[in-house]
């Protein structure tokens, strides 16, 4: 019987290590991807270049507003290569050298890089020189032979480069910034032994070089006197004639320099163009031997004669965009407008020098959700019947990306998605019959689609197009991309807002847009400078009404300043449609949104404007009962950076106005705080979450067998400011002269909690704001390294109640209201550490019910994201912890911060342009969503302290049946043989 036990025994144990062996939380690398997704962009493209040589695979070199560099398939769309350069390295310019070479010019004229073409490294970079600020102008010879002689022309810092294309090496320069002159063409005609270089001095002088191009010796300068001025725009119409208005836009003045001699014919608008209203402007289109005008809407397309007389060509209504000309055979040029009529952009090709016929006219229907065409780039290609065939590369209003050919849309881009301002979460619909928009089923011409590719599919006979419908049919019907809830909460919309003034809705199952919306308010034409600012929720309808969809609030401005007045539209989150939008009267400076709802779940609002007036949303009768109950209970504050000013407001009454206005309320200051603008400035401030869940406002210090009470306001405001030497970049102060200063202000009362200053310290800084704790990110002078430093504050107030008596007996202060005004007693510990990296954003984990272990998330310079325990930050840290505080989680002290590699939330991906971290907590409490936007996006779940609450999705199931089954029959089987053995006892 021994040895039967035994056997069991070992069998059982046997089983149980076999069942734990399957729950390693380890990710490995074909797990990347099953909770994340990652979307590479490139931003609304300025500039476009295209490559469509016999040998090798077409495509188009791009350049963005969000400074990426990007080589794009024509084919499909889909990225070669790309560079994203740095917030400060803008593109001035981009070209094609040799066939083989991307030629850039950015950093303001002052940075000349050459890319190879085919995959996109560097093969050399150039820095250039210069005495002073100027227009950037890249000019790249077409014949161009590989021989150092041949020059890339560059025009930056006031000076004239000459680059040799084959190794970067500047080879002479030329300076003119001691002539005023201001750039605006450089060019070396076909054939011409010269360099022109044109521009303006001051606003009524003109002023022509000739430079020897081979060693930059001016050959001839002439000037010429501009009597009415100059506008700023100057059109080259010819290799030797520019066009420009003059100060007062009524008059069009024609300049030939031809041989280096200056002629000067002036020619009133309303002569060429008629008695029309308006501004004229020149278009910068390139077109051989014309120019085009935009006025009210339409442009005139000029033709300039040999004798620099101006004839009218064609009058076209309309216009949205007109491309540079493109060669096609000898002596031929051809060019590209766009028109928008009926929901569809008419594309037309026309011959430069014969405008009477179309090459090619287009019409094609358009999404009116993408707005305006905004440039257009066209590239030509030889049919099968040798005819010329025409593709066009379409930048829309809402910066996506298309390109048209043979009447389609052959491929989009929707890269207004690089450039999100601002993000709100929403959740789902219930799965259940009557929501809105959970429309999940199929009807049945779709049914039997979807059936016909799989059995083409299973057959071999499918298309590649055929595939990729498989495929998408497959990821709409996946769990995750369901368009409903679900028990976890890790399915939601993410709503974001671009600087195009574009909302998108985004699942996070695999980051698919659910629905797009271009703001109508912000397109209308008394709008101008259209700037999208932010989204706030504005109506989330609890269980008892979920028949009503939620809904959010965009906030715009109608103007670049901050005094322009602002613009309001409320979006249902789950269809994207508009329900209801204002054109406000004021300017918005600050946006609070308030902790009262009325009958119908919509949440109050109040928007103060530039004279710190308040305007209550939304204007109803029950808003207004409900304000005004809540009114002597309504702080907040603002911050005004360049004065070194944080105010404290509250309301005070109505305003006093000649139209009466209920909603409107008049607020006075209650507190201030200047910091001295000759050794404090303002860099940074930070405040708690509002949706943040406190679980616990206890922590228990074991080692001492203490307990503390963490200080938990809404109203604490962390505030960094440095010195005025030090708030440039770093590496221009001395230690002795920097330091930063962090404060912790209470913004009811203006009390300053904290304050704590870190001599030899820079910025920029990045701090985080959660619970009773602040961590901040700045730079070391001293040690020449990065710190990260963390603040607890906690409440002295409730210290006697750690007595269990006087909490038995009901003699404690737990259930006392907190004030502001109370002026309880603080205290704080601090603790400062060495960090690796600079940091570009900064944030922290949030989940359901505030148990779960904190860790930060820190947005790393190369553009990753570290998840790092909030322990590792902890300012009770010692060099050797005692048995208890390490049975307290403690960690030893080390002067840096662990940097694991496996800690990577971001894996060995890279979200380029990297601006801000978003987290969300799931229904699941171990579970925290995080996205991550730039020029890319990223999502994934993270579980700070493993998923404790949840199998794993690798569980084997099969394991676990397997083991109960064998416990049971090893019960079993037990219970027989303790059975037998009891009857021989009883024999015996």
């Amino acid at each position: 019987m021994g040895t039967t036990s035994m056997a069991i025994r070992s069998f059982l144990l046997l089983l149980l290590f076999l069942s734990l062996a399957n729950l390693t939380l380890s990710l490995y690398e074909d797990q990347v991807g099953l909770v994340d997704w990652h979307q590479q962009y490139i931003g609304k493209v300025k500039d476009a270049v295209f490559h469509t040589q016999k040998s090798g695979r077409k495509r188009v070199v791009v350049s963005t507003e969000e400074n990426v560099i990007a080589s794009l398939d024509l084919r499909h769309g889909e990225i070669f290569w790309r560079h994203v350069l740095g917030s400060n390295d803008v593109v001035d310019g981009i070209d094609i050298a040799l066939g083989k070479y991307v030629i850039t010019l950015s950093s303001e004229g002052s940075i000349l890089r050459a890319w190879n073409l085919p995959d996109g490294q560097m093969v050399w970079q150039s820095f250039i020189d210069g005495s002073g600020a100027s227009k950037s102008l890249l000019t790249v010879p077409t014949n161009l032979i590989v021989n150092k002689e041949n020059l890339i022309l560059v025009f930056g810092k006031g000076s004239l480069h000459a680059v040799s294309g084959i190794d970067g090496e500047v080879l002479w320069t030329k300076d003119f910034a001691a002539e005023s002159l201001e750039v605006q063409h450089i060019i070396q005609p076909f054939g011409s032994e010269a360099i022109y270089v044109l521009g303006f001095v001051g606003s009524s002088q003109f002023d022509a070089y000739q430079i020897n191009p081979k060693n930059g010796e001016i050959l001839k300068h002439n000037s010429a006197a501009l009597s009415g001025g100059y506008s700023g725009e100057a059109i080259l119409a010819s290799s030797d004639i520019l066009v420009t208005l003059d100060a007062s836009r009524s008059k069009l003045v024609v300049i030939s320099f031809q041989d280096g001699e200056l002629n000067l014919q002036q020619t009133s608008i309303s002569d060429i163009l008629g008695d029309s209203s308006g501004t004229p402007v020149l278009l910068s289109s390139k077109l051989p031997g014309m120019f085009s005008v935009k006025l009210n809407g339409g442009v005139t397309l000029i033709k300039v004669t040999v004798e620099a007389k101006l004839e009218v060509m064609d009058k076209i209504s309309s216009v949205a965009a007109i491309s540079d000309a493109i060669p096609l055979t000898e002596g031929q040029q051809a060019f590209a407008l766009v028109q928008h009529g009926d929901g569809k952009i008419h594309l037309t090709v026309k011959l430069s020098h014969d405008l009477s016929g179309d090459l090619l006219k287009e019409s094609i229907v358009m999404d009116n959700q993408r707005g305006m065409v905004h440039k257009v780039f066209i590239n030509s290609y030889i049919r099968t019947d040798r005819s010329n065939g025409f593709r066009a590369l379409i930048v829309m209003e809402d910066h996506s990306l298309l390109l048209l050919q043979q009447g389609a849309i052959v491929w989009s881009r929707e890269d207004g998605l690089a450039s999100i301002v601002d993000v709100l979460t929403s959740e789902l619909p219930v799965e259940k019959e009557g929501v809105s928009v959970a429309k999940v089923e199929e009807n049945l011409f779709e049914w039997l689609k979807g059936h016909l590719l799989k059995l083409k599919g299973t057959l071999m006979l499918a298309s590649a197009d055929d595939v990729a419908a498989i495929q998408e049919r497959r990821l709409k019907s996946s769990e995750k991309s369901k368009l409903t809830r679900d028990h976890n909460g890790f399915r939601k919309l993410l709503i974001v807002l671009t600087r195009a003034g574009k909302l998108f809705a985004l699942h996070t199952g695999y980051g698919q847009v659910v629905w797009s919306l271009l703001l109508p308010n912000l397109r209308k034409s008394e709008c101008k400078f259209p700037t999208g600012l932010n989204i706030y929720q504005w109506q989330v309808p609890h269980h008892h009404a979920m028949d009503e969809d939620p809904s959010i609030l965009i906030v715009g401005r109608c103007g670049q300043s901050s005094d322009a007045p602002g613009v309001l539209s409320i979006v249902d989150a789950y269809t994207g449609t508009e329900i209801n939008s204002m054109d406000l009267v004021h300017s918005i400076s600050q946006v609070i949104p308030l902790p009262f709802t009325d009958s119908t779940e919509q949440r109050l609002h109040l928007l103060i404007d530039g004279n710190q007036h308040a305007y209550l949303y939304p204007r109803t009768s029950e808003a207004i009962d409900i304000f005004q109950r809540e009114f002597s209970n309504i702080y907040w504050y603002s911050v005004e950076t360049k004065n070194g000013i944080i105010k404290g407001h509250v309301l005070k009454s109505n305003c006093i106005q000649e139209v009466v206005d209920n909603y409107c309320f008049e607020s006075r200051d209650i507190w201030s705080i200047v910091f001295p603008s000759d050794s404090e400035k303002i860099i940074a401030t930070v405040t708690r979450k509002p949706n943040e869940v406190v679980h616990t406002q206890a922590k228990v210090i074991a080692a001492e067998e203490d307990l503390m009470y963490k200080y938990i306001s809404k109203n604490l405001l962390f505030v960094a400011t440095v010195a005025p030497k030090g708030s440039g970049a770093i590496g221009t102060a001395t230690p002795e002269e920097s330091w930063l200063t962090v404060y912790l202000i209470d913004t009811v009362t203006g009390r300053i909690l904290h304050r704590m200053t870190h001599h030899g310290a820079q910025g920029p800084v990045h701090a985080v704001f959660s619970e009773n704790w602040v961590v901040y990110h700045y730079f070391n002078l001293r040690a020449h390294r990065y710190e990260m430093s963390v603040i607890e504050i906690y409440d002295q107030s409730r210290a006697d109640n750690k007595d269990v008596w006087k909490l038995i007996l009901g003699k404690h202060n737990l259930t006392s209201p907190i004030s502001s005004y109370s002026r309880p007693e603080v205290v704080t510990k601090s603790q400062s550490y060495f960090f690796t990296y600079s940091v570009k954003a900064i944030d922290v984990t949030l989940t359901a019910k505030g148990i779960t272990s904190k860790q930060l998330l820190i947005g790393t310079i190369g553009d990753q994201v570290l998840a790092l325990d909030k322990r590792f930050l902890d300012p009770r840290r010692s060099v050797n912890p005692t048995p208890a505080e390490k049975e307290e989680g403690i960690i030893p002290l080390t002067d840096s911060l662990p940097i694991i590699p496996q800690s990577y939330v971001t894996h060995a991906l890279r979200v380029e342009g990297l601006r801000g971290i978003v987290t969300v907590p799931a229904k699941l409490e171990s579970t925290t969503l995080v996205f991550v936007y730039g020029v890319d996006l990223f999502f994934t779940q993270l579980a700070p302290s493993r998923t404790y609450d949840s199998l794993t999705d690798d569980f084997s199931y099969a394991l676990l049946l397997i083991t109960i089954v064998a416990l049971i029959a090893a019960i079993f089987v037990t219970w027989i043989l303790s059975e037998k053995k009891e009857l021989r006892e009883k024999w015996r």
